[in-house]
């Protein structure tokens, strides 16, 4: 078996080494020594993406009652290896706007560099705007702006990487969610795990939601994870 070759590494806000390493075609990024997301598995990133969209695509009817998702704008919260953004982008229209928000500038140069064959370079797109900063930093400043938030932060509800991140899970963190949707937007959550108390916060800031299991690999199996989807209120 090859080694792992050590490609790059940053450090977080809060001082946590990331790391970037490869073994023949698989990247992993690495947090204080532990396996953070690998190319190996990236199916429930990709379901969720799918997930959002197609509750987004419910929301409005185009002509023929045709689901229409036109003009919309979407903020993907966490870069990581790209895979959630491009199957957001495999779903959106050509004039719909997707707002990354990532709070590790090295992450970014990584997707011009080795990470840019994963995902067929999404940050090019032209419907991306990249946002360096924390995820709940362009929440706030975003009132009713977003028709989908879609999260894939750390490990999901319970922070891994950086631990300014409980905050956008907490009811505040929530609440600030919500006031960045626009009436009846989509909200999705990707987790490593099970949260009931997340859920039933979701439910207490008036989200309907939905909790959804895939597979890490979708139908070839791996680990299995959490996706929550919460509809904000209508005419709030």
């Amino acid at each position: 078996m090859k080694p792992w070759e050590l490609l790059a590494e940053a450090r977080t806000p809060d001082g946590t080494l990331l790391s970037l390493t490869r073994r023949d075609t698989e990247l992993v990024i690495m947090a204080g020594g532990k396996i953070l997301m690998s190319s190996r598995m990236h199916g429930s990133e990709e379901a969720m993406a799918e997930m959002a969209c197609k509750r987004l695509g419910l929301r409005s009817l185009g002509e023929g009652g045709l689901p229409s998702l036109g003009g919309v704008c979407v903020l993907v919260g966490g870069l990581g290896l790209g895979y959630t953004l491009r199957a957001t982008l495999d779903l959106l229209p050509a004039d719909a706007t997707v707002v990354v928000s990532e709070l590790i500038p090295a992450i970014v140069e990584w997707h011009s560099g080795p990470l840019a064959v994963l995902a067929d370079k999404p940050i090019a797109d032209r419907r991306v705007q990249v946002e360096l900063k924390d995820v709940i930093a362009t929440l706030r400043s975003s009132p009713r702006r977003f028709d989908a938030v879609l999260l894939d932060i750390d490990n999901g509800p319970e922070a891994f990487t950086e631990s300014s991140n409980a905050g956008l899970y907490n009811d505040r963190g929530i609440a600030t969610i919500r006031a960045a949707l626009k009436p009846g937007g989509v909200l999705a959550v990707w987790s490593a795990w099970e949260d009931r108390r997340f859920e039933q916060r979701l439910k207490y800031a008036g989200f309907k939601v939905e909790v959804e299991r895939v597979r890490a690999r979708l139908k070839k199996g791996g680990p299995r994870h959490t996706i929550f989807l919460g509809r904000a209120p209508q005419g709030w």
